[in-house]
């Protein structure tokens, strides 16, 4: 008997939104009308186009700083006109590209604790297209090589750690629609607004294969898999909704065919090489598609369909180094709503046991490159060198889940520690000194040796501390060699004076308060004491006015 329903691992995967706390609201989501994600998403920072008057600008968020947003958040606001794609660098997740109206590719670094300020100086800047720039795309296995497609209907191929072109690709007679590299970065798939999808070698242009793709007018997108074949979306000539399989080698007859709905929003692939399932998420729809790939017909399984009540704006995937292995987390999805709140959106496979499922997470690609740059140029082709999931089962956790690190704060935390113990010290030397002050009280002529012992020994500790201070003062300037010695010896010389002076005026505050208690525990009224006080200041008038400064003082 034949089996009716298809064995698969990830039948049951459903769904689930993130609590609005674990959300991002009050962004300013752009409002270009091209054909763009406006988000991305990686495991440190999420990136998303927004709104700007008088320039284009995008916003970088850490992923643990959800809730509601300042509206005076910093933003990546360098070019002249509205950016219209970005993408974070497989290789370094500080690193962004990004293109704009202003014909221009820049390519950000971000710290590593998300921005403080306004970034307004790109690293690089890629100079080269005639008119905007609507798609940029990192090489999956090349290190520094980034694509970049304009309306001037050309591709080019930069190394961007030279800011050169190494290739220019002009074989399209009209606006390109999407484009995207295969599995080891050796071959390029677009999809022109001609209705044809191109096979293209990336080093020297040449258009290896040409089919003709969906008939319909609206634009077309189309991904490479990870065997090498091809899954498009388009529209049919009724302007329905189509998702479409092909082979490389003939290209122009489709393996599968299917039409979706009769919606008009494009609809964007996203492919999971791990496990072999395609998203497709609709531009206005508020519906998330999720189907399986298997290499033998019928090639492309339906699974599921995630609803909500809110379309979507634009959407980012998170890459498999981001999951959260501990609930079976298989994808997460950022989607931006009209309304300017970034939902999270995970994906998982209900699993009883929370170990990990080595079933559900197979080697993954890295952020390690595989080749560089002019390897790749001169003809070197490598898969992406992979990494286990295991090993990050600690992190990637979901934006609810995980917590400000604070690497940076606590580093200054242990420096200005040092500096306060030092502090804590004096302070503890002084408060000794007050108490066995006020334990000497019985006679007079063990009084006035412990006063002049206290006088001596604080000093030179204080000596020895200040000498201390000097130095860490000292060795956390920049340009030591800035300091001479000899305004060092000056500086040293002026704290040691004041240091003498503090302590001869409390060794004499001292003496006075010890000659008050013994007045006043012989029996002495105050008269008495008043007519001895004033005869004290007149046998010393030339410490007066010292004596009563440090009267008011006390």
């Amino acid at each position: 008997m034949a089996r009716v329903v298809r064995n698969s691992k990830f039948r049951h995967v459903f769904g689930q939104a993130a609590k609005k706390q674990d959300c991002y609201e009050n962004i300013r989501i752009t409002k270009s009308a091209w054909d763009s994600t406006f988000c991305t998403v990686n495991p440190k920072f999420l990136a998303v186009i927004t709104e700007s008057a008088g320039g284009g600008a995008f916003m970088v968020l850490p992923l643990d700083k959800v809730g509601r947003l300042d509206r005076d958040v910093p933003l990546v606001t360098g070019h002249k006109a509205a950016v219209l794609d970005i993408q974070w660098c497989p290789h370094n997740d500080n690193v962004i590209a990004s293109g704009s109206e202003d014909c221009t590719v820049k390519v950000w670094q971000i710290p590593d604790h998300g921005l403080t300020q306004n970034l307004t100086q790109a690293s690089v800047d890629l100079i080269a297209h005639q008119r905007r720039v609507g798609q940029v795309l990192w090489h999956p296995t090349a290190l520094n090589i980034l694509l970049s497609s304009g309306g001037d209907t050309k591709i080019l191929i930069w190394n961007v750690g030279k800011s050169t072109i190494l290739t220019t690709i002009d074989c399209h007679p009209e606006v390109i629609l999407s484009i995207s590299w295969n599995y080891d970065g050796s071959r390029i798939i677009t999809a022109c607004k001609d209705k044809y999808l191109r096979v293209i070698n990336p080093r020297n242009g040449e258009v290896l294969k040409t089919g003709l793709g969906h008939q319909g007018a609206k634009p077309m997108r189309a991904i490479y898999l990870r065997d090498g074949r091809i899954f498009t979306t388009g529209f049919s000539k009724m302007s329905e909704r189509q998702y479409a399989l092909w082979d490389e080698a003939t290209l122009g007859n489709a393996l599968v065919m299917e039409e979706l709905d009769s919606s008009n929003g494009v609809l964007f692939p996203f492919y999971d090489e791990d496990t072999g399932l395609i998203f497709l998420c609709g531009k206005g729809d508020s519906t998330i598609r999720y189907f399986e790939y298997t290499p033998e017909p019928p090639y492309i399984h339906f699974i599921n369909m995630y609803s909500s009540s809110d379309p979507q704006r634009g959407i980012g995937v998170m890459p498999k180094r981001g999951m959260n292995t501990t609930i079976c987390e298989i994808a997460r999805f950022y989607k931006l709503l009209n309304t300017g709140l970034c939902e999270v959106i995970s994906f998982t496979v209900p699993r009883k046991s929370e170990l990990f499922q080595e079933d559900l997470y197979p080697d993954t690609v890295g952020e390690e490159h595989a080749i560089t740059a002019d390897e790749w140029i001169k003809g070197t082709n490598a898969k992406p060198v992979l990494m286990s999931i295991r090993d990050l089962q600690g992190g990637g956790k979901t934006p609810g889940q995980s917590g400000n690190s604070g690497g940076g704060s606590a580093k200054q935390e242990v420096v200005f520690g040092k500096s306060t113990s030092t502090a804590a010290k004096t302070q503890q030397n002084l408060s000794g000194k007050s108490s066995s002050t006020q334990s000497q009280k019985d006679g007079a002529g063990n009084q006035q040796q412990s006063s002049s012992q206290n006088k001596i020994e604080p000093i030179q500790e204080l000596q020895q501390q200040s000498n201390h201070l000097g130095l860490t003062q000292q060795s956390s300037l920049s340009s030591p060699t800035s300091v001479s010695p000899s305004s060092n010896n000056t500086i040293n010389q002026q704290i040691l004076s004041k240091l003498n002076d503090i302590f001869f005026r409390m060794n004499d505050f001292d003496k006075r308060l010890q000659f008050i208690e013994r007045a006043l525990r012989s029996g002495t009224t105050a008269s008495t004491l008043l007519a001895t006080k004033q005869l004290s200041v007149s046998k010393h008038q030339s410490r007066v006015e010292n004596d009563s400064n440090d009267d008011l003082r006390f």
